[in-house]
Parts: C-alpha cells; sequence; structure tokens
C-alpha cells in the first residue's frame, strides 16, 4: 500500500507491506524509489513499513505507477 499526502505542497509518502508479502517486496526499498519522484531523495523504515517525502506534488501520479509497477514485477 502506497499513502500519499499533499500538505501546504510537501508531499508526505507511506509504504506499508504485509507480513504475508515482506518476503517479496521491501516497503524501504519502495520508499526509496518512490522519493526521488516526489522531489525528495530517500526514506526508509522498515521491511513492512517505511516513510519519506519531497516537494513535488506533481510527481505523485508517478510514484503511484512507480509501486504499480514494482509490485507486477
Amino acid at each position: 500500500m502506497l499513502l500519499l499526502s499533499v500538505v501546504d505542497g510537501k508531499v508526505s509518502a507511506v509504504v506499508a507491506v504485509t507480513d504475508d508479502l515482506t518476503g517479496r517486496f521491501s516497503a524501504a526499498n519502495l520508499i526509496k524509489q518512490v522519493t526521488p519522484a516526489i522531489g525528495g531523495q530517500g526514506g526508509g523504515g522498515r521491511p513492512d513499513f517505511a516513510q519519506g517525502g519531497g516537494a513535488d506534488p506533481a510527481g505523485a501520479e508517478q510514484a503511484l505507477e512507480i509501486v504499480a509497477q514494482a509490485l507486477a514485477a
């Protein structure tokens, strides 16, 4: 799951991965792929939960596409 929030031009992103999928997907790795799209430089967390942010709300759609593609692989 990817949750994006835009407040005052700043984007917050949270990625959560259920326990049954943490062997295939890492929330920490996914957030590191998402943050450049929203104008950030990283992010971090655990395999099941990670967060990051940026300053480019225009990249929100791209961030969603990045996660969708990663989950489809």
